[in-house]
């Protein structure tokens, strides 16, 4: 039986993962900040802040010897999103950069370990359209930007994972109805996540580092 790890599963598209992976068969460790908060019950759930380093180790070390195929670094915020030039708000600037930039370089650092033991080998990462820089039309300048930073590490990193044997990817969920994306959102967590699945099983070492879509279709830098 596979297993799968995914960080923010507290809703939205982490809680889908997390519903879908199980629903297939996988062994799935689901991971959020308040277990019992987001309804999970006993052992359903493991506690995990990726913004505290003590957090992440103490996790790695409580799953220590776990061998983990797929890694999903599906947790991220969007804080500040109506501020621009003349107001910026860089206090939040600096904790998106951090939960959405080196938190989940972080958790793949600690967790590489545990993906290296398994067969499939994956990391993924959940980007987002707005870290484009070719598709950027203005606006939300510090979710843009922990997006496209995120983008560059891991293509940066990506060489050295892959030495490891671990393809990584970095995907786009598509504009979809959640706490972040909102009710007016195109499509729905289920049909994102079910996408994003196919597009998990269509990957091959050779797309290490690429940036897609929730259906696998390129994504301009």
């Amino acid at each position: 039986m596979p297993t799968v790890m995914v960080t923010g599963a507290s809703r939205g598209i982490g809680r889908e993962f997390v519903s879908q992976y199980r629903e297939a068969g996988w062994n799935v460790v689901a991971t959020c900040r308040d277990p019992e908060g987001a309804g999970y019950g006993e052992g359903e759930a493991y506690e995990l802040d990726v913004a505290d380093p003590v957090s992440v180790k103490n996790l790695a070390e409580q799953l220590d010897g776990e061998v983990i195929d797929l890694l999903i670094n599906n947790a991220g915020i969007n804080l500040a999103k109506h501020t621009n030039f003349g107001n910026l708000d860089y206090d939040a600037w600096d904790e998106v950069l951090w939960v959405n930039v080196l938190a989940p370089l972080r958790v793949s650092e600690i967790f590489a370990p545990h993906v290296e033991r398994s067969k499939r080998k994956q990391i993924i990462f959940l980007s987002s359209i707005m870290g484009s820089i070719a598709e950027n039309s203005g606006g939300m300048p510090i979710y843009r930007s922990s997006k496209a930073a995120l983008n560059q590490a891991v293509r940066s990193v990506a060489p050295d994972l892959r030495a490891k044997g671990i393809t990584t990817l970095l995907i786009h969920p598509g504009w979809v109805q959640t706490d972040m994306g909102g009710p007016s959102a195109a499509i729905d967590a289920q049909t994102s996540v079910t996408a994003m699945r196919e597009t998990f099983e269509a990957l091959t070492p050779s797309m290490a580092g690429q940036y897609v879509n929730y259906d696998g279709t390129p994504i301009p830098w």
